[in-house]
């Protein structure tokens, strides 16, 4: 074996089409470009959402309702999802670094403890929320609902 013996993997190269080469290869004249239009033309680039001079989908389709920019998104955590993790870690103190860890919540969410299921251990809850039944439910079972 040597260098000028070396050749590529049979089908892993293709030959390169070259237009504009005369009527002969087939490819000459209109360089495979069809005859007339923006797309014939050299620098031609498409627009985002452009549909060939109809109206685009995007003007077509009228607004609908509104978003508020102040909006504050919590992530939803329930009694039920509180009572079966500390079961399961046997912990009392509860906080966001203690969620994150456990795969309950992403780095930057603002956490609310809701009030479904029952809770039946004295847990120490630190997170940004709490509904008002949430929170009176955790402190009657012994524990504290601190907002921070």
């Amino acid at each position: 074996m040597n260098l000028s013996s070396l050749k590529p993997a049979q089908g892993s190269t293709k030959v390169r089409k070259r237009v504009g080469r005369g009527e002969g290869s087939g490819l000459g004249g209109t360089s495979a470009r069809g005859n007339n239009g923006a797309q014939s033309r050299s620098g031609y680039s498409r627009k985002a959402g452009f549909e060939g001079g109809q109206m685009p989908l995007q003007r077509r389709v009228p607004k609908f309702g509104f978003k508020n920019i102040n909006r504050i998104e919590y992530k939803a955590l329930n009694l039920d999802t509180l009572q079966s993790i500390a079961e399961s870690a046997s912990v009392t103190v509860i906080d966001h670094d203690f969620l994150y860890n456990h795969g309950l919540v992403s780095k930057n969410d603002l956490v609310k403890i809701l009030s479904r299921g029952q809770i039946t251990i004295a847990l120490q809850v630190t997170v940004k929320g709490f509904s008002a039944s949430a929170k009176a439910a955790i402190e009657a079972a012994g524990g504290q609902a601190i907002v921070g």
